[in-house]
């Protein structure tokens, strides 16, 4: 990453505001369900305190929309903080103002501030300058290690940089040095494995994979409209009719390139939308009218497996199936299972990818889980990431 980092930088006595991304998901009774995004953040919240800077976190949580939203408070992330630093944690309940400015001034070495939920402010999401320099104002320096948030360029991302002297995390560069490699450097043969529903949302990626991946597996509700683009009946499954030009496109280009790119052979398909819905095993071209596939079926997932048993570097991003319902989860276990069992070096994009290595208990032996879908995404595709393009650069000889 040619932006300094938090190493490049003298923090000692300083105050310094760490952008994190403490987005946890949370049931109803405000417990913290998974706490990795946390734990992501330790490293460089540890370098800070061991190198005697006075640390202010900011961070957002859920989607309140510019308003104070009681069950979204950062208190329980705070709580939670405390439990893995061993160490008091000054929750504030504001983000910005006198007194938010007040206790910033007066922390001392080995302590560290949480600030309100930043999304509460309408100001940052519209990355408002002056609401950015009343934020800066409480510190010295900015440190960005909320990858997950790069692509955003909000007030806490970008706005303060306008103010402060601007470093990254560890957490941040570890992102970006992963994914970059992955593009400039990959080892052969690499195969890339892209699902979910929206073809749009992975245009750019593929694009941009076609220029170094040894074979292309598309699943999930996007794999119809490259199926229907082949001339096939996919009766009642989700189709992209907005990309359908663009997966035609992408036919031509894999075939006249020599770019191997796989296609699901079966599914599972439904009778309706619904885990308890009528299923049946169908080829790829047997839809039946009025049913929708809902999974790759054990043809297609046993292809993707023998794919994936030779590759040297596996990425995958985005499910094969609606795998939060049991009837229609084997194709996403299936590949899980195969990166976890891989000698290949393994890498996620983040989002229900995760979430799948999660609920199947495979997320350790994954060699790197981004904590940034749309982030990694965007890195992918060659695109700039305006919180990262905002940072202090290298020195050329650094």
């Amino acid at each position: 990453m040619n932006r300094q980092t938090v190493r490049d930088i003298d923090v000692e006595g300083k105050k310094v505001l760490v952008r994190v991304d403490f987005n946890v998901p949370m049931n109803d009774k405000q417990e913290i369900q998974d706490n990795s995004r946390i734990r992501g953040a330790l490293p460089t919240i540890k370098y800070l305190m061991t190198h005697k800077a006075k640390v202010i976190l900011v961070s957002h949580l859920g989607r309140p929309k510019g308003k104070v939203v009681p069950e979204l408070r950062m208190d329980p992330v705070a709580k939670e903080l405390e439990k893995l630093l061993g160490k008091k944690v000054i929750k504030l309940d504001e983000a910005i103002n006198g007194a938010v400015e007040r206790a910033c001034a007066d922390l001392k070495e080995d302590e560290l501030i949480l600030l309100e939920n930043i999304r509460f402010y309408p100001e940052e999401t519209e990355n408002d300058p002056v609401f950015a320099k009343k934020l800066a104002a409480c510190a010295d320096i900015f440190v960005n290690d909320a990858f997950g948030t790069a692509h955003r360029a909000h007030a806490s991302t970008v706005g303060v940089t306008a103010y402060l002297p601007s470093v990254a995390g560890f957490l941040l560069e570890k992102e970006i040095d992963t994914l970059t490699n992955l593009v400039q450097n990959p080892a052969k043969p690499f195969i890339a494995v892209l699902g979910g529903n929206k073809v749009g949302d992975k245009l750019g990626v593929i694009h941009s994979f076609l220029d170094f991946v040894d074979g292309l597996i598309i699943g999930g509700g996007m794999c119809f409209t490259f199926l229907k683009a082949q001339g096939e009946e996919i009766g009642a499954s989700i189709f992209d009719e907005e990309m359908y030009e663009a997966a035609k496109k992408i036919l031509i280009t894999t075939e006249q390139e020599g770019i191997p790119l796989y296609l699901p052979l079966d599914f599972v398909a439904a009778d309706k939308f619904a885990p308890d819905a009528a299923t049946q095993i169908v080829d790829a071209d047997e839809i039946p009218a009025g049913w929708m596939g809902l999974d790759i079926g054990p043809e297609s997932i046993k292809l993707f497996e023998d794919i994936l048993s030779d590759a040297k570097i596996i990425f995958w991003n985005g499910p094969m199936g609606v795998f939060e319902w049991p009837g229609f989860a084997k194709g996403t276990k299936s590949i899980a299972r195969a990166m976890a069992d891989s000698s290949a070096l393994t890498i996620v994009g983040g989002g229900d990818s995760d979430s799948a290595l999660k609920m199947f208990g495979v997320e350790e032996q994954i060699d790197h889980v981004s904590t940034g879908g749309g982030a990694s995404m965007k890195v992918l595709e060659g695109k700039p990431l305006p919180a990262v393009e905002a940072l202090l650069k290298k020195e050329p000889n650094a």
